[in-house]
């Protein structure tokens, strides 16, 4: 009877580590987001003039008409986005977006450092990778510090645009005809030049937000898993009823109940802890899915 009771006292325990871990882990990825991005906008975009695509983009084309300081711009632009993903996503994901973003506003303002090189190219190029490896590695902690894809979620939830196609074809469209208007074409082309690195650095990070990754999991627990990735997660879930092969302990021919679903990549990590709260031991599998049709996901049209 002492085997049980050591199990019921070690379980919350073994909870507790694993989240506190992901929570300094998060935490050091968003303060790396936010040194990086700092890098690029402090050491190669903004004593250039140059811009970026996004929140951060229309901060900085604003701040270079206004004069207005450019971290005060980037708090108050983000939080009508950070609003939107209190709604969207989760009230957790809003509170941390709000202190990375709030810290990059602070260490933008009161960091100081002399731009790297007066090479246009590599201030566009380095300044967007910079900045995209800031954006991204803070996605992989969970948040945001731009919140243009807080702003695209919302809208493939409720169009037929997915993420990548509404800042794509709409806000990186607009942002950079305004330069080009407002300021002079050189500026914009070289701009463009930026984000495209930005982006393609973000790509690189994260794999696209927009990104749709099959899960299947299996484990002995697998209806409880199945109500927390439902009740607790908002995820749907699709159970078929399998079979036992070969494993350790030779022939096993006992069923089980196998957990299938379809997630985003922020959604991803999430699931994967609540998972490994319940069974560590679960075998849990990923693959990328290149376009659905029906269900609960929207198709991407120009995809």
């Amino acid at each position: 009877m002492k085997t049980p009771k050591l199990k019921i006292f070690e379980e919350p325990a073994r909870v507790q580590r694993l989240v506190f871990r992901q929570y300094i882990k998060d935490a050091i990825l968003i303060c790396a987001g936010i040194a990086l991005a700092t890098l690029g906008l402090k050491g190669f975009l903004l004593p250039n003039g140059f811009l970026d695509g996004g929140v951060t983009g229309i901060s900085l084309l604003t701040s270079r008409l206004t004069g207005i300081d450019l971290s005060i711009l980037i708090l108050c632009i983000n939080i009508p986005f950070i609003y939107i993903g209190s709604k969207q996503i989760s009230k957790t994901f809003a509170i941390r977006t709000f202190l990375a973003v709030a810290g990059l506003a602070l260490v933008v303002h009161f960091f100081e450092m002399q731009h790297l090189t007066n090479d246009k190219l590599l201030i566009s190029v380095f300044g967007g990778f910079f900045l995209g490896a800031g954006i991204g590695l803070a996605m992989r902690g969970g948040c945001v510090i731009d919140g243009t894809e807080v702003l695209a979620v919302f809208v493939s939830r409720n169009s037929s645009l997915s993420v990548g196609d509404f800042i794509a074809v709409f806000l990186t469209f607009l942002l950079f005809a305004a330069s080009a208007f407002l300021i002079n074409l050189e500026t914009a082309l070289y701009s463009m030049l930026s984000y495209l690195s930005a982006s393609k650095t973000v790509d690189f990070l994260i794999t696209g937000i927009e990104e749709y990754i099959g899960v299947t999991v299996i484990s002995e627990r697998a209806e409880e898993i199945k109500e927390v990735l439902v009740k607790k997660l908002a995820i749907a879930v699709t159970v078929y009823k399998g079979e036992g092969g070969f494993g350790k302990n030779g022939l096993v021919e006992n069923d089980r109940k196998i957990i299938f679903s379809v997630v985003t990549r922020l959604e991803v990590q999430k699931l994967k802890i609540e998972i490994e709260k319940i069974d560590p031991k679960a075998f849990v599998i990923q693959h990328t899915i290149n376009d659905t049709k029906g269900g609960m996901i929207k198709k991407r049209p120009l995809h």
